[in-house]
């Protein structure tokens, strides 16, 4: 980058980067916020954009600014900069902890967002690396400023009813696997602040409990670090979807305290844990004693059948082991009855002690999920796939056995 004509070639570090920052012309990617004596510039990125990797660097290089924010929490920098950080994820703890569902999602965010990035030519994240790699040469300091990915997952999770969190896994799946071609123009076109705002506005109508946790507080939880940032100029890098919400945040004082905690389970979700084993007792007490009096076989029947054909086909589906679909069959109608357990996580156990993934399964996880067929051939992805479906059919399969235990009490 050539050297503006006004600078002085004899002067300072200090006046040279005065006289860059007064000649500076922000793009309409940039949104320049002042807060007293300090300034700050919001760059807004495509996490797949060649354009964003370099408008980063060029603004880091002109600005000389004392800090550089950039949209990245410990684990998503981790994640970045680690090549090897799957061979060390243990498929046991990842069922036991219940976080198949959480990481399967995350695989299909990830695998849509590689695809992209392959058939533009750019690294998914490449633009904040740069800009981090950037701030160490010129001696800036650098703040991960995005809330923990885990919190957010768990905050988003936990903001969703059941079947939208169908909904969200179908439709993710199917952008996993939609063959619309983007290129570079539409990226780029995704920046400008017109179609930001349209959107936004679409995905909170589409999913309006994901936006709160993903995008609304995370935008408040950027901003409250940046009011934090040391520094009198400061170059924040973020997506482009975010810069309008900080923009706003900005000016007023945040408590970040709230938007840390992981929320407890929700009081309709605890209510139907606990709900569900108890209508079907008071449904076969009710079946057994009533007027009409059912036999505990039929009564029986009307409850396992299907619990164990539900979880078990879909189980099937998911292509799980022998001893999986046993496991599914045999323990649906009776982790249905306990809310401390989860058809999910003793099938996920089962199958990943049937099939055993390897290190190598691990490792090859960012490319075998770019397809269906890799993402069913891989062991590691297999397993997930395998506990999700059986959770799926198990709560399916409870619904249905309620009906028909109902239906014998009523009829």
């Amino acid at each position: 980058m050539s050297e503006p004509e006004n600078v002085d070639p004899d002067a300072t570090p200090e006046a040279t980067a005065a006289s860059r920052r007064e000649a500076y012309t922000p793009s309409a990617n940039v949104r320049v916020l002042r807060d007293g004596a300090r300034t700050l510039y919001l760059v807004g990125t495509a996490h797949v954009s060649q354009a964003s990797v370099d408008e980063v660097r060029e603004v880091i290089e002109e600005l000389q600014p004392d800090t550089v924010c950039v949209e990245l929490c410990q684990a998503r920098y981790d994640a970045l900069t680690d090549e090897d950080r799957w061979k060390n994820l243990d498929i046991f703890k990842v069922i036991r902890d219940g976080k198949f569902l959480f990481l399967l999602a995350n695989l299909a965010i990830g695998a849509w967002q590689r695809r992209i990035g392959q058939e533009l030519g750019v690294t998914p994240g490449a633009e904040l690396l740069a800009a981090a790699e950037k701030a160490h040469d010129i001696g800036a300091t650098v703040r991960l400023i995005d809330r923990d990915i885990h919190i957010t997952l768990r905050r988003t999770w936990g903001n969703l009813r059941f079947r939208d969190k169908i909904t969200l896994m179908l439709a993710i799946g199917n952008s996993l696997f939609a063959k619309d071609d983007l290129d570079g123009e539409s990226i780029e076109a995704l920046k400008e602040h017109a179609h930001l705002e349209d959107m936004l506005e679409e995905f909170s109508k589409a999913f309006p409990a994901v936006k709160g946790p993903l995008i609304d507080e995370r935008d408040q939880y950027m901003a409250s670090h940046l009011q934090d940032a040391p520094g009198e100029v400061i170059v924040a890098v973020v997506g482009a979807a975010h810069g309008p919400g900080i923009e706003r945040a900005f000016a007023a004082p945040i408590d970040r305290t709230p938007l840390d905690r992981t929320p407890p389970p929700g009081r309709t979700g605890t209510i139907l844990k606990w709900a569900i084993p108890f209508a079907i007792l008071l449904g076969f007490y009710l079946g057994i004693t009533g007027e009409n009096p059912r036999s505990v076989e039929e009564m029986l029947f009307a409850w396992v059948l299907p619990n164990s054909i539900a979880a078990g086909v879909l189980t099937l589906a998911a292509g799980g082991k022998l001893a999986s679909v046993l496991a599914a069959v045999v323990g649906s109608p009776l982790t249905s009855l306990n809310p401390l357990l989860n058809t999910g996580l003793v099938v996920g156990l089962v199958d990943a002690w049937a099939r055993k993934p390897t290190v190598d399964d691990a490792a090859r996880i960012n490319q075998d999920v770019q397809s269906w067929k890799g993402f069913y051939r891989n062991r590691f992805t297999r397993v997930l796939l395998v506990a999700t479906f059986a959770m799926i059919g198990s709560a399916l399969g409870a619904w249905v056995g309620l009906a028909w235990v109902f239906g014998l009490v009523a009829g």
